[in-house]
């Protein structure tokens, strides 16, 4: 499990993709969530921007991202 350790209050998910090493590039975040293959805390989310706080659980391809502060 990859952990990104918060600077501001959020992280949007797009940015945590890449910065996790998930994907590439901003544009291979953008088709991967709107593809439905992202989960937000267990649930698919289709936006790129969700901000992700403290405690947010990311899921993509069996590879989780905890958020923490």
């Amino acid at each position: 499990m990859e952990t990104i350790k918060l600077r501001e209050e959020y992280i949007k998910l797009g940015q945590a993709l890449k910065a996790a090493g998930l994907v590439e590039s901003g544009v291979d975040a953008k088709f991967v969530i709107q593809d439905g293959l992202v989960k937000v805390n267990g649930v698919v989310e289709t936006q790129r921007g969700k901000k992700l706080y403290d405690g947010d659980l990311v899921e993509f391809e069996g590879q989780q991202i905890n958020i923490t502060k």
